[in-house]
């Protein structure tokens, strides 16, 4: 077919009516047609992108299978099995690394807010020449670091009693072996914090002129510790009762050659980390119970298992007039084992231990 020439655009004003009536035809024919061509392309782009939809599952499957042949590989050869999940990115995080979009801005530059409390105030005097008079002083804040070491001897009293006894003075809290507790402190501040390493931190302290060894920052580091235990545990008792949401999640690592599970405990005012090497659903009850060890069967714990359709003959063997408290879990696994209950059955287990106080 042999394609229409137009008459030309830029001379519709010298074009007779039949000459404008065939141009505007000829125009909205070839708008037509290149309304057909569009819908045409348009169709074959969606089949094109279902197409690689497909090709995108279908290559996802193949990964997985692919992977799931090499495990098997693996395994007849002896060889060691591939990690459940990927190693933790908490190395990638201590880092240097540039600042993103999503990291928060730098503080702004501006006056300071610390002049308000001075430590040390120096005057400097200056060169004059005779006959100059004095105008006062020109303030000038500057900021230092002062590390000093001291070597404290305390002088104990020592008295006897009229019957014999002798009585010392006691030291100061938080003195143990020799160093006093701001070099303890300092340690855990820059093994917690500055991630610095025992051997790093033991030739940091002697350059600077304290005597000791790296047994000694060892022991400041893995020893009476129970303080910050204690704490931790008062903080995950406060933020469960007080907390008007908790939020959970897991993560997966490696320590010690060892698959690990660290477990996150949360609300609007506290965090609380845990590492065990299981997440299931006992081990995520027993991080939520905190330091406490006591079992309590009562009328509220029967009612819940009730309702989790529990067996009832293994609730009749329970089910006592009188609750019953049990210290720890040992004394709760042998009153289970002596009323005929299977404390190796998890599914029991689980739903017994979902409602403990």
């Amino acid at each position: 077919m042999t394609k229409r020439r137009l008459p030309m655009a830029e001379h519709a004003d010298t074009l007779s009516l039949k000459a404008l009536r065939e141009l505007v035809t000829g125009l909205v024919e070839r708008a037509d047609r290149a309304d057909a061509r569009i819908e045409k392309l348009e169709a074959e782009n969606q089949r094109l992108r279902n197409e690689n939809d497909q090709l995108r599952l279908e290559n996802t499957r193949l990964k997985i299978d692919n992977q799931l042949l090499r495990d098997e590989i693996a395994r007849l050869k002896n060889l060691p099995p591939r990690p459940p999940f990927r190693p933790s990115g908490m190395e990638k995080a201590t880092g240097d690394k540039p600042l993103s979009a999503k990291d928060p801005a730098p503080r702004p530059r501006g006056p300071k807010n610390d002049t308000k409390r001075v430590t040390r105030e120096e005057v400097l005097p200056a060169s004059v020449p005779p006959g100059s008079r004095f105008k006062g002083y020109k303030d000038c804040f500057v900021r230092d670091l002062v590390l000093r070491v001291e070597v404290v001897r305390y002088r104990r009293e020592c008295w006897v009693t009229p019957e014999g006894d002798t009585i010392t003075a006691q030291l100061p809290a938080g003195i143990r072996g020799g160093f006093g507790p701001n070099l303890r402190r300092f340690c855990l501040m820059l093994h917690a914090h500055g991630q610095v390493t025992t051997q790093r931190m033991t030739t940091l302290l002697n350059d600077v002129g304290v005597e000791i060894s790296k047994r000694q920052v060892v022991r400041f580091l893995t020893e009476r510790l129970d303080g910050f235990h204690a704490e931790d545990a008062a903080v995950l008792h406060a933020g469960l009762v007080s907390a008007p949401f908790v939020t959970v999640d897991d993560t997966g690592a490696r320590h010690a050659n060892r698959n690990v599970y660290t477990t996150h405990i949360g609300g609007e005012h506290f965090t609380a980390f845990r590492t065990a090497p299981s997440k299931s659903r006992l081990n995520f009850l027993a991080l939520l119970r905190g330091n406490y060890q006591d079992y309590v069967l009562n009328e509220a714990a029967f009612t819940f298992l009730e309702d989790r359709q529990m067996d009832p003959a293994l609730l009749a063997r329970l089910k006592r007039n009188e609750p019953r408290r049990f210290a720890d879990q040992v004394p709760f696994l042998a009153y289970l084992a002596e009323n005929g209950i299977d404390i190796f059955d998890r599914d029991i287990i689980g739903a017994l231990w979902s409602f403990l106080h």
